[in-house]
């Protein structure tokens, strides 16, 4: 296992490491500070809160010289990552005279302008339409800089912001060090993988568990009823922490705000719809405590980091498996416990079952009684499997198109043409039964 102090950091570097009680690298840092340290330019899949930030401000931040102009550029795809990634900046270059540059939407344009034309920082932090709005213009001159950053690229590229960091990446020099870090690397990524990064060395950590040992991962069954008031009767069955609530859409976690707000919950909400100032208050509150629950989609959430969530609560089972990954990941961090909840309906069972086949273990549980108690959901099931492998094999393509999502009015189609089906197939039983019972009436007379 090495130490930060084997990798010959600055003075300042080690202070600041010593500060913030860093001694022993995480695996993902153990495995990219090298490589940066020789040069090279670095594909690293790591999961959220494996340390990654680190892993390329450290080696980074050990290469800035004393000249005024920019040395490095990082870009995140949300305000809320390029937050966390100055805080982190900023504790480990504390005790230095470098200047970090911070440009993201919905702040003041006018007066970055005019501190660039006064001096350039040495390391650019921000979000990626800014800082190409920066370099358009003029103000920002990043020929200079000798690194460049892509945190969070599959979000950056979900966001539709690669385009944004293309024309950063073709602004810089042609002789720069690359870092990409990504939870994953999806297929549309590469063309530019390919275009700015030169014999990249690829880093992907294998992650043991799709969800930590320290999280208690439980299925919250509806029974049909409001999935909010659900909600509700679960977060005043006892006393979460921070409790962090998930919906996958802008209207949904309005929805679920007002709803909870109405029941007298002291609740936050954090969507992409809220300007720059109320985000920022808004985790400014959080931070302070101020709230004990939170309602998110996520986009705003994800590269968010709140100390102290303990329970994570899909009051929605999302659509993209990352996006649940992500999601519970938020709580049992740092060693700690955490508790994920899902609610899911009757008709969302085969949602459970793919997240099961995928390795998530989910302990079932009811609300009964008013308490928490463990649900057997497998007799359903087993019901429900026999009643399709009943069903003749055109029946059970047209249930099937039932259960996905379709267009206002294709349901009410499917469920005709299936009880259209049934009843043709009613028919054909009670004429097979007619001409059965005609030939035995045959056969009876044929005896005399």
């Amino acid at each position: 296992m090495a130490h930060f102090a084997d990798y010959h950091f600055t003075d300042a570097l080690q202070t600041a490491l010593t500060k913030i009680n860093f001694t022993k690298p995480t695996p993902v840092q153990e495995r990219v500070i090298p490589l940066v340290n020789a040069g090279h330019d670095v594909i690293a899949q790591a999961q959220t809160g494996s340390g990654k930030t680190h892993a390329y401000l450290l080696p980074l931040f050990n290469k800035l010289t004393a000249t005024t102009e920019v040395q490095l550029v990082i870009t995140a795809p949300s305000r809320e990552l390029a937050y966390q990634i100055r805080t982190a900046a900023r504790q480990l270059l504390e005790t230095t005279s470098f200047q970090i540059g911070f440009y993201v939407g919905g702040t003041d344009k006018e007066q970055q302008i005019k501190h660039l034309h006064q001096q350039q920082p040495q390391v650019v932090i921000g979000t990626p339409g800014r800082i190409l709005d920066l370099i358009k213009h003029h103000h920002l001159l990043v020929h200079t800089a000798h690194s460049f950053v892509v945190d969070e690229a599959d979000m950056t590229l979900d966001m539709g912001f690669l385009h944004d960091v293309d024309q950063i990446a073709s602004s810089l020099p042609e002789h720069l060090q690359t870092l990409v870090f990504s939870a994953t690397i999806p297929e549309k990524l590469q063309p530019f993988l390919k275009k700015y990064l030169y014999q990249p060395k690829m880093v992907a950590l294998e992650v043991p568990h799709l969800i930590a040992p320290t999280i208690t991962n439980w299925a919250l069954f509806t029974k049909g009823r409001d999935r909010k008031a659900v909600l509700y009767d679960f977060l005043t069955l006892g006393q979460p922490y921070l409790a962090l609530i998930f919906a996958n859409t802008r209207r949904s976690v309005e929805e679920i705000y007002h709803y909870l707000t109405e029941q007298g919950l002291k609740v936050a909400c954090l969507h992409g719809g809220l300007s720059a100032r109320q985000r920022r208050r808004t985790m400014r509150e959080i931070e302070q405590l101020d709230y004990q629950f939170v309602v998110a989609s996520d986009l705003a959430a994800r590269g968010i980091d709140l100390p102290g969530v303990s329970h994570v609560i899909n009051a929605e089972i999302p659509h993209d498996d990352d996006f649940f990954i992500h999601r519970v990941g938020r709580t049992g961090r740092n060693q700690m416990t955490g508790i994920a909840v899902t609610l899911y309906g009757p008709d969302e069972e085969n949602q459970i079952a793919h997240l099961e086949h995928l390795g998530i273990k989910f302990t079932p549980k009811e609300i009964k009684n008013h308490g928490l108690q463990d649900y057997h959901p497998h007799d359903r099931r087993l019901q429900r499997q026999a009643k399709n492998q009943a069903l003749d094999p055109k029946l059970k393509g047209l249930v099937k198109k039932q259960q996905q999502k379709k267009k206002p009015g294709y349901r009410k189609k499917i469920k005709q043409a299936i009880k259209g089906e049934q009843q043709r197939q009613r028919k054909l039983e009670q004429r097979a039964q007619r001409q059965q019972q005609k030939k035995k009436n045959r056969m009876k007379n044929s005896s005399f």
